[in-house]
């Protein structure tokens, strides 16, 4: 299995269940790889296993269709049984060498980061990505305590070999800062979900991270 380049990292899609215009996840899906998206992840943390696994199989069939890439949040499970693409983990999930060890060397492992610290230790267990989770306060994730702001950003894009992207709190209004601050990408949930217009303000994001890369390159 391909693995994704950093071009495919610019946006990267999280799905929500829950802060959206009407959309179901799967619609949401649609509609971001009809914006030009190759990375999607869908996020659930109260779905049962069963329907987590049936909601990763039909997004796996759309993202197929598009040649993107399908992440699952969390599960392992989930991740083992639908064959999506990749699993994305946080500091209190499931260890990426346990991961590795369960979903084989193709799948693909990112992690969410605060510090250097973890970056430095998630490179080395084999991570494939690094998310450097609360570049700016969000409606998604009320509990994450320490931001470590597009500073962080910048010192552990300094402290590692691997694709960074930022999340949280990221719009089309401050995308480009955390370009300039040395990300490969941003991950976006809620200036995606709650749009209007999903494929457009994909291709509008693309085209403001894709300007930013050039003009620091």
């Amino acid at each position: 299995m391909k693995k994704p380049t950093l071009h495919d990292y610019r946006l990267y899609f999280v799905t929500d269940p829950r802060l959206h215009r009407g959309y179901t996840v799967l619609e949401q899906v649609e509609l971001a790889l009809q914006g030009g998206l190759k990375i999607i992840q869908v996020r659930e943390k109260n779905l049962p296993p069963a329907d987590y696994l049936k909601l990763a199989a039909d997004a796996l069939k759309l993202t197929r269709t598009h040649g993107a890439f399908l992440i699952i949040n969390d599960s392992v499970e989930v991740a083992a049984a639908s064959g999506v693409d990749g699993i994305h983990l946080g500091q209190e999930d499931t260890s990426v060498a346990e991961a590795r060890k369960l979903l084989g060397q193709d799948i693909i492992i990112g992690v969410s980061v605060k510090t250097v610290e973890e970056a430095v230790c998630a490179e080395k267990d084999g991570a494939d990505y690094l998310a450097v989770s609360g570049v700016f306060p969000t409606r998604t994730k009320k509990d994450l305590g320490y931001y470590p702001g597009l500073d962080g950003v910048k010192q552990i894009r300094q402290n590692t070999h691997l694709p960074v992207i930022g999340i949280g709190g990221i719009s089309l209004h401050n995308c480009r800062s955390v370009i300039e601050s040395g990300a490969h990408g941003v991950a976006v949930v809620t200036a995606i979900t709650m749009s209007e217009d999903i494929p457009r303000t994909c291709r509008s994001f693309l085209e403001v991270i894709t300007q930013a890369i050039c003009k620091d390159s």
